[in-house]
């Protein structure tokens, strides 16, 4: 679909991804034992992939299955006393599982206002560095400005004594990380990776192994799991917090979403595409008349994600009017979010720009209605508008 711009919500299945989950699926429907092995072994497959693709050993990851999940298994693993700090307006799966614990065994929250388009910065963080302050959780990028956290240096500030967390979810796949930086990094692979649901990647580097303890590690992450008594010592590295063991053919199509990056080039190559398709996105926006939410942050700061706003024309009556020239993407409030990806074509910031003129040619007042607009958008609104008014609260922030 060339005008599909929404992988920062949800990135369309790959074909790579579709055929290894059909592949581990047939698998998963035969009884013999050889052909359980093959399907057991596609997760220890997925984490050597992933391990290439972060520069970490295989051992030291290990599959959720969601972003959600290995937010909250790090949040039980994280012991106190102590302060996590958490910037404000994060989305709010990188919020609750630090709320839900603290006050049972995990550190203080700390919720802390980002610095204009910048969620976080190393001068933010130092402002808030106290003592008590032992992790500070963090989107890579974020998911409306699209700007890309520093996290090499938000590590240099906090030092070897205090853990970074990454929530990378917006932007593996997307756009080069500082992955290395991270202490503990989650993300599952629905968005940029176009893996679907069911696995997520767990990275829990050596560094800091010993200061989480297996909060949620159930007889999957413990190295006797049939023994007479329990409990049983824990396996070495992110396996250690495993509740069970993940989702096979989810394992499988995220092992290959990893794999097809890592063959285009890895993310420098396939983020540069990502980058100049946005580009041009945008500019054709700002030709509109358009204000873009990310025109503050350098070249460098920027990940897949751009946010715009038409002034004097209605969010929705925007939203709705690309929707009905088949371009998709995400409305926030009085932004409209793109999130271009590698594949999409030249073509698409031509519907956009059409639909953007199609707009401002026919506008009669700060309601962002006329009769140019309603001409072309009422069918579509009539068509649509309950689909749409029920799927964006589903995922308002993603």
């Amino acid at each position: 679909m060339p005008g599909y711009l929404d992988h920062a919500r949800i990135g369309p299945l790959s074909r790579g991804a579709a055929a290894a989950t059909a592949a581990a699926t047939a698998l998963a429907g035969r009884a013999d034992p050889a052909d359980l092995d093959r399907l057991f072994a596609l997760g220890d497959a997925a984490r050597t992939s992933a391990a290439r693709l972060l520069e970490a050993r295989p051992h030291e990851i290990a599959l959720a299955p969601s972003t959600s999940n290995g937010l909250f298994t790090v949040a039980a693993a994280l012991r106190g006393p102590g302060t996590v700090l958490v910037p404000r307006g994060e989305f709010p799966a990188n919020v609750y599982p630090w709320l839900r614990f603290a006050g049972r065994g995990g550190p203080d929250v700390r919720l802390v206002d980002p610095d204009g388009q910048r969620h976080i910065t190393a001068d933010l963080l130092r402002r808030h560095l106290t003592p008590d302050v032992t992790a500070l959780t963090v989107s890579a990028v974020d998911s409306l400005t699209g700007h890309v956290a520093p996290l090499a240096a938000l590590k240099e500030v906090l030092g070897p004594d205090r853990l970074l967390i990454v929530d990378a979810v917006q932007g593996l796949g997307a756009v080069p990380l500082e992955a290395d930086a991270a202490d503990v990094l989650v993300s599952g692979g629905q968005k940029w990776l176009r893996a679907g649901w069911g696995a997520a990647l767990l990275l829990i580097r050596d560094r800091c192994g010993e200061r989480l303890a297996p909060g949620l590690g159930g007889w999957a992450g413990v190295t006797e799991p049939f023994a007479v008594r329990h409990p049983a010592p824990s396996l070495p590295g992110a396996a250690a917090h495993l509740a069970t063991n993940p989702d096979f053919p989810a394992a499988a199509a995220i092992g290959a979403a990893v794999d097809d990056l890592l063959d285009q080039g890895g993310p420098a190559v396939v983020g540069a595409r990502i980058r100049a398709t946005l580009a041009e996105l945008l500019d054709r926006a700002r030709r509109a008349g358009a204000e873009v939410l990310s025109d503050g942050l350098g070249h460098r700061e920027r990940a897949g994600i751009g946010s715009f706003r038409l002034p004097g024309h209605d969010p929705s009556t925007v939203h709705r009017t690309l929707e009905a020239a088949g371009l998709i993407a995400t409305r926030r409030d009085e932004w409209i979010r793109l999130s271009p990806h590698a594949s999409t074509p030249p073509a698409a910031a031509d519907l956009f720009a059409e639909a953007l003129r199609a707009l401002t040619h026919g506008t009669t007042g700060t309601t962002g209605t006329t009769s140019t607009t309603e001409s072309t958008t009422s069918t579509a609104e009539s068509s649509t508008r309950a689909r749409t008014d029920v799927q964006e609260p589903t995922c308002p922030t993603s």
